[in-house]
């Protein structure tokens, strides 16, 4: 990995944040800029695009953070267990353990008298699903060990980068960022390996 290949990962990196961030961010808070498009205000709209490529350029550095993060973790894993089987074993453990606490916790905290905990559970299941959807397309362009790797990464890193706005719970900025992280956190997944055969 060279310096040149790893200014090309951060700046299109960069760009699918922000765009990602771009179309999410008008999806979710749809019921507050629809009257923007029904009237055409083309200025308005512009300035909210502008204000969330921004945003999606923060939450993809966050990301790209994680993700050297995690490739530095993962290597000092490997090195402490000295067996590829037991770190994965231990990845796996901590999957799952992440889970449970990203419902269990959340509810705990969150939950409002006599709801229920599907919504939680609902969540928590779309990331370990687009964590084994990216992580299979992982394995299959790479080798079998990369599996539970790109698993862990998509899950557990994926949860801790987005952590400050678990803390408030604010529906529209939940689903705001964690759509561009996970997005933003596959890209660099399964473009690494390209990147580093060119």
């Amino acid at each position: 990995m060279n310096s040149r290949k790893w200014v090309q990962l951060f700046f299109s990196t960069l760009f699918v944040g922000g765009v990602s961030t771009g179309v999410v961010g008008f999806a979710v808070k749809w019921n507050e800029y629809a009257h923007l498009f029904t009237s055409f205000e083309i200025k308005e709209i512009l300035s909210v695009l502008v204000w969330l490529i921004g945003v999606g350029f923060i939450f993809s550095v966050i990301s790209q953070m994680g993700f050297f993060a995690y490739l530095t973790i993962h290597r000092f894993g490997l090195g402490v267990f000295r067996s590829v089987g037991l770190w994965n074993a231990v990845q796996v453990v901590l999957i799952a353990f992440v889970l449970f606490d990203l419902v269990y916790f959340r509810y705990q905290l969150f939950a409002e008298e006599g709801e229920s905990i599907v919504s939680y559970v609902l969540v928590a299941l779309f990331i370990f699903l687009f964590g084994l959807i990216v992580a299979y397309v992982k394995m299959r362009e790479t080798n079998k060990e990369a599996f539970v790797p790109a698993l862990f990464f998509m899950v557990v890193v994926t949860v801790i980068e987005w952590f400050p706005v678990l803390r408030i719970n604010e529906e529209n900025w939940l689903y705001l960022m964690l759509f561009p992280l996970l997005i933003c956190n596959a890209y660099q997944l399964l473009t690494l390996h390209r990147l580093l055969r060119k």
